[in-house]
């Protein structure tokens, strides 16, 4: 195999690892407030594709302002969702709260496919440009958004988390909620914040990917567990980890894809997780549960 191809292999990579990340990164933004798996997380990319396609289509709103609408209002649902549905169940259990995210991701299913129907529909690109050349291999201007987006929102959360009052509020939260609220730190509040995040990153995700692969109302079900697997890979709850392993999972999907057959991306995607599972379940830079809020 030629250099230059290889080469492709890495750049094709690593744009859809980066689109993995951001997804991993709202799987994290939860985990970090609740201690749960958000299995709703890869229908904010649906709700966000679609909710940019009805403003650019029906009222005619530029890119910018459709796309900064499409993240505010995905992040409103995800507020919403904890609001109205993990709030009212008032349980800590994380099986529970598993299971109703599970629930709610069926019922968002519905929900598009009623209002948008089954057909899928494309977003224009957010920037135009010819490709950057480099060794033969070439980089689209797209993809170089892709992984400028990863790297600056992992920095942005990280330091969030790390030095502001409302995520370190938030990892206490996610420490010993009861001891939080004696605290007086608003709890409800702060959970409620933490999906809005969550939304809003997965919000950024579909807006970058469905200019290139499109959208349709089951779209999120594929990124959403991939956005899972990268999690896990790179240590759940890392926010570092989330964009490690969201890159390292792009780049071995598209190097199987080139060097075997794409039919083979989405077996080894789910095979590696559950070989993680199994064999490393904090992932690569995760911390054991002692470490995990110190």
């Amino acid at each position: 195999m030629e250099a230059w191809l290889l080469l492709q292999f890495v750049f094709s990579g690593l744009t859809s690892g980066a689109i993995y990340a951001l997804i991993a990164l709202g799987f994290c933004v939860v985990e970090k407030s609740l201690r749960i798996v958000n299995f709703a997380q890869g229908d904010f990319l649906t709700l966000a594709g679609f909710l940019t396609c009805t403003l650019l289509e029906a009222l005619r709103l530029p890119w910018p302002l459709a796309a900064l609408l499409a993240v505010g209002g995905t992040g409103l649902a995800g507020f919403l969702l904890e609001r109205l549905t993990l709030r009212p169940a008032r349980s800590r259990d994380p099986l529970t709260l598993i299971f109703i995210t599970i629930g709610a991701s069926i019922f968002l299913h519905g929900f598009f496919k009623l209002l948008w129907g089954k057909n899928p529909r494309i977003l224009p690109a957010p920037i135009s440009g010819p490709p950057v050349r480099l060794f033969g291999a070439s980089l689209t201007r797209e993809s170089l958004l892709v992984l400028g987006v990863a790297l600056v929102s992992v920095l942005v959360l990280q330091a969030f988390y790390q030095f502001s009052r409302p995520g370190k509020a938030l990892r206490a939260i996610a420490a010993n909620p009861r001891a939080a609220t004696l605290l007086g730190l608003p709890v409800p509040f702060l959970t409620g914040l933490s999906f809005f995040v969550a939304g809003a990153l997965g919000a950024v995700a579909g807006l970058l990917i469905v200019p290139i692969t499109g959208v349709s109302f089951d779209s999120g079900v594929i990124l959403g567990l991939k956005g899972y697997a990268a999690a896990v890979l790179g240590g759940y709850g890392s926010f570092p980890g989330a964009v490690l392993g969201g890159l390292l999972l792009g780049l071995m999907e598209s190097l199987v894809a080139g060097f075997f057959s794409s039919g083979f991306r989405d077996v080894f995607a789910f095979g590696l997780l559950l070989a993680v599972l199994a064999l490393r379940p904090r992932g690569l830079l995760g911390k054991s549960e002692g470490e995990r809020f110190s």
